[in-house]
Parts: structure tokens; C-alpha cells; sequence
């Protein structure tokens, strides 16, 4: 019933935007509304995203599914591929590191990737609602918000208190074996491990990667060389 409801309540949102722009018809709309065909397994979406970051590090981005055919039809409905959650972190938008278009992937972004119950909801609506079959726990190289909670930690001092919040949820991930950079590098790493790890835990996510239905990957997005590559 819940779900059902979810869902009548997109279609509903999504009918009432298909007013806007009607009659706007061009040359263009005689072109197909996708280009690619939507990659479906886990193993298909990690192939996907890995192609995209490459045309984006090598200055090859196509920017696909932007074309007006494309934004027709996405106003009845989505299907993205993955739920890519990431930082806030301007120089990290998930769509251009990975050259996707409009509908391809559902983004959650919070400093530092940390997780709240708004975060879990809204990554648990990809996977469970429209049956998303990878999620993806972004990290990036010199993250501003794990900064702060390795310098929190060694120093003592108090942060503003929102931002507080933050830094308790990346401290458990300090890795107190490093010291200086490697220290806060190695904690990114470490950090986007912890949370994958979290969301595993979770009794709904856990059911559908049992099932195969779902994977949860980590990544790191390297600022100096544009690459994303999967953690282990």
C-alpha cells in the first residue's frame, strides 16, 4: 500500500509537469528519447559509470539523454540507473565525473557522504521504489569535511554545531595509524568503506543484494587526475 501510494504520487507530480513546454515541438523530436540502452545488473551499471568517467578524464564527455525527445519523456516517469551518493563538493558532480544525462542517475549529496535519516531515505526510495540495482558511495580526494574532523579530532576544538555533526559521524573513521595528509587521505578511504558498510547493514538494502538485485560499491573520484576508481 505504502508503496503504491509512492508511487501514484509520482505519477501524479510527473502528469501535472507534462503541461509545461507542450506544443514546443522542433526537428529535434524526431530523434530517439535514449541512445543507449539502460544498463540493468549491478556488473552493467559499474561498466557504464566506469565508460563515462573515462570520456570525462580523457575530454571526451557526450553529455547524452539532454535532447528535447529526452525531456518529453522523462516527465512521465524515471528510471535511473544508479543512486550515486556523494559529497557536496562543487568540483564532484556525479553527472559530469561520469558524462550522464538527464534520468540516468538519482544523486544524494551531503558533506562528506555522511549518512542522516533524510540520506537513508532518500538512497532506500532508489533502491526499493524504482528497483535501482546499484548504489554508489562517492568519496573524493581532499574532502573539506573529513579535513575538519581529522582536525577536530587532534586539536579539540569545537565546530559550528551543524557542522559538529559531521565531523562526529567521520570520526569513528580516523586513521589514527597515519599522521598529517596520509592521514586525512587514508580516513577518506576509510570513511566511504564505513558507509557502504552502513547501508549493507541495513535489513532492506541487505535483502535485495542478497537477492542479487542489488549492489553497494565505494569509490573514490581523484581531483588531480579526474579518475574514479572502485575501493575493495
Amino acid at each position: 500500500m505504502r508503496r503504491s501510494f509512492l508511487r501514484a504520487a509520482v505519477a501524479a507530480t510527473a502528469l501535472v509537469g507534462t503541461g509545461l513546454g507542450a506544443g514546443a515541438a522542433s526537428a529535434a523530436d524526431a530523434s530517439p528519447a535514449r541512445t543507449t540502452s539502460t544498463p540493468r545488473t549491478p556488473d552493467e551499471v559499474l561498466r557504464a559509470l566506469a565508460a563515462g568517467n573515462r570520456r570525462w578524464r580523457t575530454f571526451q564527455q557526450r553529455h547524452p539523454h539532454e535532447t528535447p525527445a529526452v525531456r518529453r519523456s522523462l516527465a512521465s516517469g524515471q528510471s535511473p540507473f544508479a543512486v550515486v551518493l556523494g559529497c557536496v563538493d562543487s568540483r564532484v558532480p556525479p553527472e559530469l565525473v561520469f558524462d550522464q544525462g538527464l534520468g540516468d542517475l538519482m544523486t544524494v549529496r551531503s558533506a562528506g557522504e555522511v549518512l542522516d535519516e533524510a540520506v537513508l531515505g532518500s538512497i532506500a526510495y532508489g533502491a526499493l521504489e524504482l528497483d535501482i540495482p546499484l548504489i554508489l558511495v562517492l568519496g573524493h580526494q581532499s574532502c573539506g569535511a573529513v579535513s575538519a574532523a581529522v582536525h577536530a579530532d587532534e586539536t579539540g576544538e569545537e565546530l559550528p554545531a551543524h557542522i559538529q555533526y559531521l565531523a562526529d559521524q567521520i570520526r569513528p573513521a580516523i586513521d589514527h595509524g597515519q599522521h598529517g595528509a596520509a592521514r586525512i587521505d587514508s580516513t577518506i578511504t576509510r570513511h566511504v568503506g564505513m558507509v557502504r558498510s552502513r547501508l549493507a547493514a541495513d535489513r532492506d538494502l541487505a535483502e535485495r543484494v542478497a537477492t542479487g538485485r542489488l549492489a553497494i560499491a565505494g569509490a573514490r573520484y581523484e581531483l588531480t587526475t579526474q579518475r574514479v576508481h572502485v575501493l575493495t
